[in-house]
């Protein structure tokens, strides 16, 4: 325990079924003008979602604003052009990864009505974000990004000349989180795979991370006992409740895990395909994850074997399987099978599905995230990452 951390802060959670229903007596905190963030086919087809959209109305003053797809700078600055002069006491978000994210940016700029792009990384003017915020209040339908947890935003042009940004600040953090499993059973089989892979992709790539601290470690640890235990089963079977609040549980730690560890290679090569191709984030995580795991292990073995994420890697492999007695090498092949398996039997599909070629991995290559790729075990080459893009083509 010699080693120095800092952990960020994190949001007042509210973990359990039933526990939606906190959410008027939450917003009363705030006052009476609630800006509702929802998806579109997904909100409107639940019944719990649609009893909650009912009682809010009975309750509060409501606007809603629909999320379809992941959100782009366009959609933020319309919502907050249209309500900036309304000024909500409260925004709330009631739905997937998306909708969170969009929230988290709205909220962020309500009080001012500025443009997202005076401070979204990389593409933005660069500005620091200094303003006041809107109270926000998340609450998660869908099981795989943590964003509800997190202090980042991140925004999407799709096309050829598109990005992947976030907009970052503590102030963008929601004052609550409210995690109901009932609220993600209704989650179609597709999206509770992809997103699965994302939480397990987060949650490992910030375990071995070179940023990773005994904080960190303990809750990802954590979370990924639960992705044992629970992503299979829910994909499965989509009514397990337990197997819900499994990976309710896992994708939320997640979120508190990257934003103190980092992530790795699969997230670093996620923010160019999701910005060139119409690649779902969680696709992307559940397409790489074997491939990337495959090729650290193998740099690490071959130039770097003290590298102590080699140990972790065996941990895990060990606890996936609860098998301790399998030696280091057994366990990073077990490990490696089982990523392999779960990709195929949650019908992961390969890069070239959405038009990914060999003569794009240049172009990737280049764009790649440079905070996430940062904080990857070992630093991969530009042949070593031709190589992993290449394996999933």
């Amino acid at each position: 325990m010699t080693i120095s951390f800092s952990f960020a802060a994190t949001p007042h959670i509210h973990f359990g079924a039933g526990e939606r229903s906190l959410l008027p007596n939450l917003i009363r905190t705030y006052g009476s003008k609630v800006l509702l963030l929802t998806g579109s086919q997904s909100f409107d087809t639940s019944a719990l979602c649609q009893g909650i959209w009912h009682d809010l109305n009975d309750a509060f003053e409501v606007q809603r604003v629909v999320i379809s797809g992941e959100p782009s700078p366009a959609c933020v600055d319309a919502a907050v052009t249209k309500y900036h002069a309304w000024q909500p006491d409260c925004v709330v978000a009631l739905g997937g990864g998306s909708c969170v994210d969009a929230a988290k940016a709205i909220a962020g700029l309500l009080p001012s009505a500025d443009s997202v792009m005076a401070y979204l990384e990389g593409v933005g003017e660069g500005r620091a974000f200094t303003n006041s915020t809107t109270p926000f209040i998340a609450l998660p339908t869908t099981a795989g990004t943590g964003g509800e947890a997190s202090k980042n935003a991140v925004l999407s042009v799709v096309g050829n000349e598109g990005f992947k940004k976030s907009f970052r600040h503590e102030s963008l953090v929601p004052k609550h989180i409210i995690l109901d499993p009932e609220l993600t059973v209704s989650c179609p089989e597709e999206v509770t795979a992809a997103c699965g892979m994302d939480a397990f992709t987060q949650l490992l790539e910030s375990y071995v991370s070179i940023k990773a601290n005994p904080m960190t470690d303990a809750l990802a640890w954590s979370g990924l006992t639960h992705i044992r235990d629970s992503l299979l089963q829910a994909y499965r079977h989509a009514d397990d409740l337990e197997a819900r609040a499994g990976m309710l549980y896992a994708s939320s730690i997640s979120g508190l895990t990257l934003a103190n560890a980092g992530l790795g290679s699969v997230h670093g090569l996620a923010s160019p395909l999701g910005a060139f191709f119409p690649i779902a984030h969680g696709v992307v995580c559940g397409s790489l994850l074997y491939d990337a795991t495959r090729i650290n292990i193998e740099v690490m073995l071959a130039r770097d074997s003290e590298n102590i994420a080699l140990r972790k890697y065996a941990d895990v492999g060990r606890m996936m399987h609860l098998d301790e007695s399998l030696n280091d090498n057994e366990a990073r092949a077990k490990l490696l099978l089982l990523l392999k398996t779960w990709s195929e039997s949650l019908k992961m599909p390969k890069l070239s599905y959405f038009g990914v070629e060999k003569c794009d991995i240049p172009r990737l290559i280049a764009h790649i995230s440079g905070g996430s790729m940062s904080t990857n075990p070992i630093v991969l080459s530009e042949v070593e990452l031709t190589q992993l893009i290449e394996a999933v083509l």
